[in-house]
Parts: C-alpha cells; structure tokens; sequence
C-alpha cells in the first residue's frame, strides 16, 4: 500500500512539473515574440544621430545575447518534456539517481542531480583555468616576435 502512496504522489509531482514546463515554454514564447515586434517597430532610424545608432546597436546585440540564452532555455524545456514523455524525467543523466524534487521544483529542467552538477561545474572551472593560462611550454625568455620567426 505504501508503494502505491509513493507511486501516485510521484505522478503529482511529474504531473505538476509538466504544468510548471509548458507554463514557462508559454511565457518564454510571449516574451519573444513580445521583443521581436518591439525590435521591428523601433528599426525605424529616421532622424537618429550617430550616438543614437550606436546606442540602438548596442541595444541589438544585448537583444541577440538575451534571446540566444531564451534559445537555450526552450531547447531544455523541451528536452524536460521529452524526458517527462519517456519515463527518463527526475533521473541524474550521469549517475542514474533519481534528481531530489526540491531541485526540480526550482529548476525543472535539471538533467543532473546536486552531486553531479557540482562535479560538472567544478571540472569546467578548472578547464576554464586551464585554458586562461599563457602558453606554457613557451620558452623562457622568447617573445612573439621569436616565435613567428622560427
């Protein structure tokens, strides 16, 4: 009895984490098509100086920036919801544990349990590290000029 008490406050919480889903997939989808009418009704650059352009370039690449990360937020909402449809929702992508609904209420698209994420983030930091650091294996003493020369 008690497996089936489990069973069905786990399809309640799939259930409310589907409506949670398509309710930001909905408001996301509002928020674009909101900011791209915008865009189009202020391309009109009649009478605009040349720290008027730049400003509204500037304002464009910040707007491209913002709806790239939209992107990928509906591409992991809708990869959430496939997952939902075959059974995989709530399971950790790299250990195979069930992901705590605490961390799926507040980010319903996780793929990676706390543990896993931490370990993930943890390893692209010291990339990053690793990858900001000057060349290594230059040699001591050289300069570009050396290096283009050889």
């Amino acid at each position: 009895m008690a497996k089936n008490s489990v069973d069905a406050n786990r399809k309640k919480f799939l259930a409310k984490a589907r409506e949670q889903l398509l309710d930001t997939k909905t408001k996301l989808l509002s928020e674009i098509d909101s900011e791209t009418r915008a865009e189009r009704e202020s391309n009109k650059d009649e009478g605009m100086d040349t720290y008027d352009l730049a400003s509204e370039e500037r304002d464009r690449e910040i707007s491209f920036i913002l709806s790239d990360r939209e992107r990928v937020k509906l591409k992991q909402i809708d990869d959430a919801l496939e997952r939902l449809d075959d059974g995989s929702y709530g399971v950790c992508e790299s250990c195979g544990l069930e992901i705590a609904e605490e961390r799926l209420g507040a980010m319903p698209f996780s793929r990676l349990c706390r543990d896993c994420q931490q370990d993930e983030e943890r390893e692209a930091k010291s990339q990053r590290r690793f990858d900001d650091e000057p060349n290594a294996y230059r040699k001591v003493g050289s300069t570009d000029a050396d290096d283009d020369s050889a």
